[in-house]
């Protein structure tokens, strides 16, 4: 799973200001991390969906199936964010806009599996990315940022955090055999709902 190269080059943009770079701060500043979610309606034209502004639908696999593999579809999910940050009296505030979405043209299926189970499996693809973006918000907002290196601190947790979003993808894969594993399947729907919930009850 590849991520497209606008929404890397957005991750790796140095977070802007006011002015062209980081702003001018004090020795020792507060530094506030605040999160947003780009939850921009479906766009039925667009060639990306946002998550969570509903669930996938087979009308939503435009791409063309492979030639070769044997996977009956693929679900191209992905994250990247964009940032901001302004000096506030004492306090630095870093705004990371995080986007989570779903590439229309690059993710397809082949007509045989076309069904609910098939589907959910393929959801099961974004809610995992948007599970490991939850992950990425609060390994930000453990850090101990600093007025030097707050950028590039991000920049570094935003990869490792890409990774684990590919690792996880590739073992969910892997244990449920594609959805043909149906009890590795629902074990993998209830750990990821679980951890989803838990991420939710702690706002």
């Amino acid at each position: 799973m590849l991520l497209p190269f606008w929404s890397i080059l957005n991750a790796l943009l140095p977070l802007t200001g006011s002015t062209t770079g980081p702003p001018a701060v004090q020795d020792t500043p507060v530094i506030k991390v605040v999160f947003t979610m780009d939850t921009r309606p479906d766009d039925p034209d667009s060639d990306t969906l946002f998550y969570p502004t509903r669930g996938l639908r087979w009308s939503d696999f435009r791409g063309t199936p492979s030639l070769s593999g044997n996977s009956g579809a693929i679900a191209f999910t992905s994250f990247s964010y964009e940032g901001s940050s302004r000096l506030q009296k004492d306090t630095l505030r870093i705004t990371l806009n995080l986007q989570v979405f779903f590439i229309r043209s690059a993710s397809w299926a082949r007509a045989g599996v076309m069904d609910s189970y098939s589907l959910a499996h393929e959801q099961l693809h974004f809610d995992i990315t948007w599970l490991v973006v939850q992950r990425f918000k609060q390994k930000i907002l453990h850090m101990e940022l600093t007025k030097d290196d707050y950028d590039s601190m991000i920049q570094y947790e935003y990869l490792e955090s890409f990774r684990e979003m590919n690792r996880v993808q590739d073992e969910y894969d892997e244990e449920t055999r594609h959805s043909i594993n149906t009890t590795a399947q629902r074990e993998w729907a209830a750990r990821v709902a679980r951890e989803l919930e838990a991420f939710a009850t702690d706002k």
